[in-house]
């Protein structure tokens, strides 16, 4: 048995016994299981709204961009500053009208600004859309990470089903408290990791970071460029703008916001988590490393996992494999425990009106192996590459951006009838050139060449705010009343 193997084994029960010590002295209703009571203080909102950052995406997707696509892959440090720049102004306001109206769920938000359960339907079924290729990158990137630093003791499949299990068992149990104090070993461990390989490997190999990168030119050429036509100029600012826009219209990031017991915190936050994000750099300089040092991978997403299996003993390559579970487990808990908040509250209570407090939330437990089950099945029928599962979840939550923005306006010229055909449009927008493969080229011809590769969120995201604005249009005179829905009590329909 190799050494990597025990650390692994280690770090598992305590994110177990962790998940499931957090419970300890709460009583888990819907509002303490979903949203943390609303009594987290400034670090574990901090830990939450940063976890994000740090996820498998950034232990194998930032890494593996980098040594599959060069430049291309520049793009994930730049949305991130942006989305938290806007979050200055966004996070407080969403957090006091939350506050204000009792939410619990993303979904809620627009059922109360709109005065319409059905639009909160709608959110709600895009929501989960988005987080279910979410989740499979989690529990994709965990099987990967066990697999390749534990050698091949345990194989992919079973590392999934293991992770899976122990996800699930204390996310039903402890719902966001669960990841809230999961998340604190987590970043502890990720930033130790993280900037420790980032800068060990360029000198170990190289002597320095800007040898490195004096390599990587001299031996790839443009590498450092957008080279590849299909990640070009287009691509990579339209990428950008989508992710940022999208950033904090993930459902599971409305949790981590209700969850905070003032909203200062989100302006402290808007204030250090880009600094913070500059600790992507070293995932970089580990992805360009393996690009000189390990040459030919099959599955870029191997790389940080290859060049540090390459260049370190066994307990170390453990420790790295260790910060990689939890950077699986933290966003895997707060996500299972959004997408079964929506389908108890959301989807069950709001159409089954005499449904008890206590029944939706226990009904919410239940439904989180029922997510984990779709998630684990569609994880094992295949899938993308890590940073296509994410941008395809940006693609489909970023559709719920314009009738977000508009809704803090005091007179919202969005009705709820042009904010769901706006949702659905886009929607069905991005599910059709991504299932069919579709690029903007493709679809139009005559657009120029510099266009060829847009984001296709950004295309959907162009059609659903035309859809919205024209039918806004046509039904204001009926849904007049939405504007004022911030003042009066909510009637749904």
């Amino acid at each position: 048995m190799n050494a990597a193997l025990p650390v692994l084994v280690l770090f598992l029960l305590v994110a177990l016994g962790l998940g499931l010590w957090s419970r300890r002295g709460k009583e888990m209703n819907l509002e303490q299981w979903s949203v943390g009571g609303r009594g987290f203080g400034s670090i574990f909102v901090f830990l939450l709204l940063a976890g994000e950052i740090y996820t498998t995406f950034t232990f194998l997707g930032a890494s593996g961009y980098a040594y599959s696509h060069g430049g291309a892959s520049f793009y994930i440090l730049c949305y991130g500053a942006l989305a938290y720049v806007l979050s200055y102004w966004l996070a407080p306001a969403i957090w006091r009208y939350a506050k204000r109206e009792r939410l619990i769920s993303q979904p809620d938000w627009f059922v109360r600004k709109y005065r319409s359960r059905n639009l909160g339907l709608i959110v709600a079924v895009i929501g989960i859309i988005a987080m279910i290729p979410y989740l499979q990158l989690q529990l994709t990137g965990l099987g990967i990470i066990v697999e390749e630093t534990s050698y091949g003791s345990i194989n992919r499949t079973a590392a999934i089903w293991i992770g899976a299990i122990v996800l699930a068992l204390y996310v039903a149990i402890s719902g966001i408290h669960s990841a809230a104090w999961n998340a604190v070993i987590k970043d502890i461990m990720v930033l130790a990791v993280v900037v420790g390989i980032g800068i060990y490997l360029p000198y170990h190999y190289f002597g320095g970071i800007p040898e490195m990168f004096h390599q990587v030119q001299a031996h790839q050429g443009d590498f450092l460029k957008l080279h590849d036509p299909a990640h070009d100029t287009g691509w990579f600012i339209t990428s950008i703008l989508l992710s940022a826009l999208g950033f904090f219209m993930w459902p599971h990031y409305f949790g981590a916001i209700y969850a905070s017991k003032d909203e200062k915190t989100f302006r402290r936050n808007a204030a250090f988590l880009p600094v913070y994000q500059l600790v992507l750099l070293f995932v970089f300089f580990t992805g360009l490393t393996a690009v000189l040092v390990v040459p030919g991978l099959s599955n870029g997403d191997l790389s940080l996992l290859a060049v540090t299996r390459h260049a370190l003993p066994p307990v170390v390559v453990g420790l790295v494999g260790a910060a990689g579970l939890f950077c699986a487990l933290v966003p895997g808990a707060m996500l299972l425990t959004t997408c079964a908040t929506m389908l108890a509250k959301n989807v069950y209570q709001d159409y089954v009106p005499g449904a008890s407090d206590t029944r939706v939330a226990s009904l919410a437990r239940l439904c989180v192996p029922l997510v984990t089950a779709i998630a684990l099945f569609l994880t094992f029928k295949g899938g993308n590459a890590i940073v296509n599962l994410l941008l395809l979840g940006y693609a489909f939550v970023t559709q719920l951006f314009p009738a977000m923005i508009t809704s803090l306006l005091r007179n919202n010229p969005v009705t709820k009838w042009g904010a769901g055909a706006g949702m659905l449009t886009g929607t069905v927008v991005v599910a059709w050139l991504t299932l069919g493969g579709h690029s903007v080229g493709e679809v139009f011809p005559f657009v120029p060449s510099s266009w060829e590769h847009l984001n296709v969120g950004i295309v959907a995201l162009l059609a659903n705010i035309v859809v919205c604005a024209a039918v806004s249009a046509a039904t204001r005179e009926t849904s007049r009343a939405a504007a004022d829905a911030v003042e009066r009590p909510v009637t749904v329909a």
